[in-house]
């Protein structure tokens, strides 16, 4: 969770907008992409691995309705030392079940969403990270669910 500021081309936006919201589900996404805005699918690969080498973009793929599919999802709250941010976020990072990791300016300073296939499995994650890491988190499970679509408009 650096704080280091990517730097965008012009073509590097074009991207970042159209994948938000408009991912081609097609045999080839990224020819796909290409071909709407006028790059070859080399040219949009390359562009899309450099934007997540850089962290721009975290992961590519769908939003599963994780309790519609039988897991658990819960957001947590994290009192990390400063000094320690980066350390432990990426170790919050290695679990494929983690997603939306922030870093906020609050005594509990990271924030992520945990969704697992089961409870156990949610449980187990969070003991591990406690195990890991020795900081103190806080389990804050839905109690009630508002879902709005966002998208970033890059400029």
């Amino acid at each position: 969770m650096s704080s280091c500021k990517i730097l965008l081309d012009d073509i590097d936006k074009k991207i970042l907008n159209a994948i938000q919201m408009d991912f081609p589900i097609v045999h080839k996404p990224f020819d796909e992409l290409g071909k709407s805005l006028g790059l070859k699918e080399e040219e949009v690969i390359r562009r899309i691995k450099r934007l997540q080498k850089e962290g721009a973009i975290r992961r590519i793929g769908p939003i599963i309705s994780t309790k519609r599919t039988g897991g658990m999802s819960t957001l947590v709250a994290m009192k990390v030392p400063p000094e320690r941010v980066d350390e432990v976020s990426g170790l919050i990072n290695d679990y494929e079940e983690v997603s939306h990791n922030y870093l906020r300016s609050s005594n509990f300073n990271i924030w992520f969403t945990l969704s697992a296939e089961s409870e156990e499995r949610l449980n187990d994650i969070l003991k591990e990270l406690i195990e890991k890491t020795g900081c103190e988190l806080r389990n804050l499970p839905t109690k009630r669910l508002f879902k709005i679509g966002v998208k970033f408009n890059i400029k």
